[in-house]
């Protein structure tokens, strides 16, 4: 069968499951095996900045309990913590734990690396086209979106 004659959005969806796979793959030999499926986003959010459970709730467009829920399954197993909030005694932050940080700055590699093979086998001007079909597809004003300007960091 021809790529041609593949529906786009399944293999759109095929090709993120597969990059989904492969980071979670590289993650567990790193001794990352218990990753949840909103962690990256997690990582990545609170790595520009710590952020309350209604504040991340707001940024990951979920309920605040839904959020809360995230937050206690993380807390669990080590990759973020609860501090008292300096700008208000009754509010707890959440920051990144070390495990936290380290399985983001994992996550990270793998991303460097994933593009630098897609470099490799099919050349800077393929990936360059599919950045630009990307963002055309997401369009300016989501990827310019302040609340996702941290997941690109």
């Amino acid at each position: 069968m021809t790529a041609t004659r593949l529906d786009f959005g399944i293999l759109l969806a095929q090709a993120y499951q597969e990059f989904v796979r492969q980071l979670r793959a590289t993650l567990a030999e790193q001794g990352f095996t218990d990753q949840g499926r909103s962690d990256g986003y997690v990582f990545r959010a609170l790595d520009a900045a710590p952020l309350t459970v209604s504040e991340l709730a707001e940024r990951l467009e979920i309920s605040k309990q839904g959020a809360g829920q995230i937050v206690d399954d993380m807390e669990r197993r080590g990759y973020v913590e609860r501090r008292p909030d300096p700008r208000d005694g009754r509010a707890r932050t959440l920051h990144l734990s070390e495990r936290g940080r380290a399985a983001l700055a994992a996550a990270r590699r793998f991303h460097q690396r994933y593009e630098r093979r897609m470099i490799r086998e099919h050349g800077p001007d393929a990936v360059a086209t599919l950045r630009t079909l990307l963002l055309a597809m997401v369009g300016e004003d989501q990827a310019a979106d302040p609340r996702f300007r941290a997941l690109y960091l």
